[in-house]
Formats: C-alpha cells, structure tokens, sequence
C-alpha cells in the first residue's frame, strides 16, 4: 500500500522560497517509490521577493501559497487544511524560504519562531508519531516540531550548528551524501544544499532522506 506523504513548500526560488531543485527532487523520489503526495504551504506574504538573477531586493510582494503553486503546478492547499490522520508522513524542502517564510530563523536566529499554521502542522506530526523529514535549512524547524534534544543537521556549518544547539535541539555533522536518524523523534534530516555542489550531491542525500522517511511511515 503506497504511504501518502504531506510535503510544506516555502514558496519558489532559493532565496525568498523553497529551493527548487530540493523539491523536485523530492518530489521525484516520492513518485520513484510510488508514494501519494499533496503539497502544502501557508497563505501569507513573502518576507520579500528577491530578484535571482542580480541578488537584489525587490519592490513588490509575492504571496507564498501562490509561488508555491508555480512548484507544485498547481495542486497546492492551504496549509491550515492539512490534517495528519489523512497522511503517513511529512516532507520539508529547504531553501532561504523554510527560514524566512515558515520561521525567522534567517532574521532571528536561535531567537526564531516558526509560522503558526506550519508550527500546528509539525507538531501533530510529532504528536502522532509520524515521521518527518527536513531538508538543508528546514531543521531550524527541528526544535519546534519534535522538542528539546531532538538530533538534527544542517551539514558542518558551525555558527548554524551553534544556532540549532542554543534553540534545543542536539546537531550532528553530516556530509552532504547522507542523512541523520533521530528514531525517538522519528526525524531524518540531511544537508542538501548548507552543502551540496550540485543537483547530484543535493540528490544523494535526499534520495536517502526520501526512502528512510518511507521506511519510518
């Protein structure tokens, strides 16, 4: 019986959203193991849109459950209707988005909290003991979601790692080809693109990411 999988995007593009190759990618592995998937994402304003060719801040405002329609063509809900009794688990891509847009991590650091709607929706997972998967940037959701001591990674970045540890959470240095396993939690995490070179490297962690999460469901 394929698992169904509740994927949280972060809006489109690496530095205001999610990171795209990240979700495709996961998205890919999800189909490759014949796993059911509905994308989610909270209907709220962008911290900013960023211009990705030149770097630069631009003056307008995106909606990130609309950008992340562009990801996921078309067939995403409102975060606030996922229910986690209708899915086996749940899948965070990363990309500047999942710290700007489902938390403010990026602004905040260790001081950060995480948007309501995606906060309720990690912690029902936790609470039902389904497994969840966070990809790069997105075990800044780690703490929140699951609790003090979860273990997590963010791949070898110290001052990150230093920011995890004073939000509670337990990081472990990982190469950018694997995964960290916190079974009490029910947690796999892997560091993507804090580390990844290429869409190659990004995919090996992921991959492993993806079958793990299955494997737990």
């Amino acid at each position: 019986m394929s698992k169904k999988v509740a994927v949280i995007l972060s809006g489109c593009g690496v530095y205001d959203g999610t990171e795209i190759h990240e979700s495709v990618l996961t998205l890919l592995r999800l189909s490759q193991r014949n796993a059911q998937v509905q994308c989610f994402a909270p209907n709220i304003a962008q911290l900013h849109v960023i211009n990705h060719l030149s770097g630069a801040e631009m003056a307008e405002s995106r909606n990130v459950l609309v950008e992340s329609a562009r990801i996921a063509r078309g067939n995403v809900r409102d975060v606030r209707e996922l229910n986690v009794a209708d899915f086996d688990a749940l899948i965070v891509p990363g990309g500047f988005g999942a710290a700007k847009n489902l938390c403010d991590f990026a602004l905040k650091g260790s001081d950060c909290r995480v948007q309501a709607d995606v906060l309720a929706a990690g912690q029902a997972f936790a609470r039902a003991g389904k497994p969840i998967g966070l990809i790069c940037i997105a075990p800044a959701l780690a703490r929140a979601f699951c609790g003090e001591g979860v273990f997590c990674t963010i791949g070898q970045d110290a001052d990150t790692a230093a920011a995890l540890n004073a939000m509670g959470a337990s990081h472990v240095e990982c190469a950018v080809d694997d995964i960290v396993v916190d079974p009490a939690h029910k947690l796999v995490t892997t560091p993507a693109y804090m580390l990844a070179q290429s869409i190659a490297e990004a995919a090996c962690g992921i991959n492993k990411l993806v079958d793990r999460v299955l494997e737990m469901a």
